[in-house]
């Protein structure tokens, strides 16, 4: 009998941020994954004595790993009478996704990470005090600016293999912090393509002895956080420059809302230092990185374009966001 292997992926309970799970599946070739279960007192989803959760494969694609014809299946987290469970962010989003479906919302999330060494400091840091400072590192090339690019090139290779809508990867701003991007896609498409790719990072970072963390702010001091940039637009933004900024008003309107729900430690990251504004005001501008807001200068010229949403965390939840997002600004425009 001919098999294949489907990597089952989904997002489990653990606060304030959940992490990915994953087990493999057997099955015959020429069947579709099926619902599957598994432990969720083991992973912050049930009590013991009631433990079993649902796996519904929302999103396959081909397993860029293992090769052949394995895949890796994205699931979303039932309770055992196939209600979404309580740590389901995917189902409120679709909802969402479906009732403003005529705007059609595009999104292009900007993913930073940090490389970690075993010993807790992140890749390219010396073993005690601290390499030179910042300025150097974005977007650098050499041995002494320049660390863990094998790792983010064995994950780009991994991506494009995946079928995912990766468009580009940079180094950051702090050594052994790099970005890559998904999208444009729509809010669902964004999301599970994101969390896939997040996957994938965690997964060839095994291979080199170093994890990838998406922590707001890996390092303390006078370093760059890590931010996941989202860039949104409705066909009416496309095409209408007041359409943006009534995008930007309408988020003003909801800024507590969001900031409270763009990634744990928001307030270590957001500080009005490096290249952020306080978690605790609102602003939009052009060509601004210091807004909470950035309008790009080509959108400005153009009079038509996206939004910036410079706010969320790299440890966000995209489906989180990308549910905010299009509700608050495709709501107050409906």
């Amino acid at each position: 009998m001919s098999v294949y292997k489907a990597e089952y992926i989904w997002l489990d309970g653990t606060e304030p941020t959940p992490l990915m799970r994953s087990k493999t599946k057997i099955i015959e070739t020429g069947k579709e994954p099926p619902i599957w279960g598994f432990d969720g007192s083991s992973t912050n989803q049930a009590a013991g004595e009631a433990s079993d959760c649902v796996l519904k494969p929302v999103y396959t694609c081909p397993d860029p790993i293992r090769g052949g014809n394995h895949i890796l299946v994205l699931c979303e987290v039932y309770n055992t009478d196939m209600t979404p469970h309580e740590t389901n962010t995917r189902a409120p989003l679709r909802e969402v996704a479906e009732k403003y479906a005529s705007f059609e919302s595009w999104f292009g999330l900007e993913q930073e990470y940090t490389f970690m060494k075993p010993d807790g400091n992140p890749l390219g840091f010396p073993d005690n005090g601290f390499p030179a400072p910042q300025g150097p590192y974005y977007c650098g090339v050499g041995g002494s600016q320049i660390y863990g690019r094998e790792i983010v090139e064995d994950h780009l290779d991994l991506c494009i293999k995946a079928g995912l809508g990766v468009s580009g990867i940079n180094a950051e701003v702090m050594p052994g912090q790099w970005e890559f991007q998904v999208g444009p896609l729509g809010p669902l498409d964004v999301a599970d393509q994101l969390i896939i790719a997040r996957w994938l990072l965690c997964r060839v970072s095994e291979n080199y002895g170093c994890d990838a963390t998406f922590d707001a702010k890996p390092a303390r001091g006078d370093w760059n956080g890590a931010g996941c940039h989202t860039n949104f637009s409705t066909k009416q933004m496309r095409e209408s420059w007041d359409a943006i900024i009534a995008a930007c008003e309408a988020l003003g309107e909801k800024a507590e809302l969001h900031v409270k729900n763009y990634g744990y430690g928001i307030e270590d990251r957001l500080t009005g230092q490096h290249e952020t504004q306080r978690w605790d005001t609102f602003s939009y501008g052009t060509s601004d990185r210091g807004a909470s807001i950035r309008i790009p200068w080509q959108v400005a010229q153009d009079k038509m374009g996206y939004i910036e949403d410079r706010r969320p965390n790299a440890n966000c939840d995209p489906y989180v966001v990308a549910r905010l997002m299009v509700d608050t600004i495709c709501g107050a425009a409906s």
